[in-house]
């Protein structure tokens, strides 16, 4: 199947660009995340956006369970789609899971970027003696739980605590309905190949710059999780902004442009 149907790949920006920004979104969300950080740079960029398989618009049938059991499947796709669109020394600007899956494709085929941004970003989510990921084997437990009983009052209860910004519930409703919208057979394996990954030594290989970005306040990626991420690898920049939760790009996008703005248009 052809990649840019299959991920639903749409393009913004100009077309006679010399350089290409790709932004992956996060779980629960689908490239629509982006519409309000984009167009800042849609004049100096050719922008292009992307589902990964299980989510917004990508092709149900791209969604194979043995293909998404880690992070790493992601992250081939990436790069698979990065070959057809024969793109090389792009800015990817990842969210989430689409930040590691960025990190994973980078340090793999290392050509295909030149800079990547994080937006709350973490080589792991269960905590150990010596590190604090943010959840314990119980916490997760209970989450899976919960998904199997009703996916749907699980994401009621789930968004609110990501999105944060109580006083503004809109947010967190709209996180909820597109939680929703992935596939129940999906869903889980999905979760597992996020709250389950390990990468912790893996990410020490990346070689590009990168911007990490993380909120004051984040229930799914505690800023110890940043902060190591920073530590482990070499050349990193770590910048928190005075916003909350976990979407800072969806909720708090102006700050999210302030901090990213001279990284993004950094030569190189």
């Amino acid at each position: 199947m052809d990649l840019r149907r299959r991920h639903h790949v749409t393009f913004a920006g100009r077309d006679d660009a010399a350089r290409s920004l790709v932004f992956a979104h996060g779980f629960g969300t689908d490239q629509r995340a982006w519409a309000q950080i984009w167009p800042a740079f849609a004049d100096e960029f050719r922008i292009v956006l992307y589902d990964h398989a299980g989510a917004g618009q990508a092709d149900p049938a791209a969604f194979e369970q043995h293909r998404y059991l880690t992070m790493d499947g992601y992250a081939r796709d990436l790069n698979a789609l990065l070959d057809e669109l024969a793109l090389k020394d792009v800015v990817l600007i990842g969210h989430s899971m689409g930040a590691m899956t960025g990190i994973l494709a980078a340090i793999a085929r290392p050509e295909h970027f030149s800079r990547l941004v994080g937006i709350g970003a973490s080589a792991r989510y269960l905590d150990d003696p010596d590190y604090h990921g943010g959840f314990s084997e119980a916490d997760l437990n209970a989450l899976y739980r919960s998904v199997t009983i009703g996916r749907d009052a699980w994401a009621e209860q789930f968004a609110p605590l990501a999105m944060a910004n109580r006083d503004r519930p809109e947010l967190a409703e709209h996180f909820a309905n597109t939680i929703k919208s992935v596939p129940t057979h999906a869903i889980l394996t999905v979760l597992c190949s996020i709250f389950q990954c390990d990468y912790r030594q893996t990410v020490r290989q990346l070689t590009h710059p990168l911007l990490l970005l993380q909120t004051r306040d984040d229930a799914a990626v505690p800023l110890a999780a940043a902060e190591f991420l920073h530590q482990a690898i070499a050349g990193s920049t770590l910048r928190v902004i005075d916003a909350e939760g976990h979407l800072p790009h969806m909720s708090a996008p102006d700050r999210v442009l302030e901090a990213l703005q001279d990284f993004v248009r950094a030569p190189g």
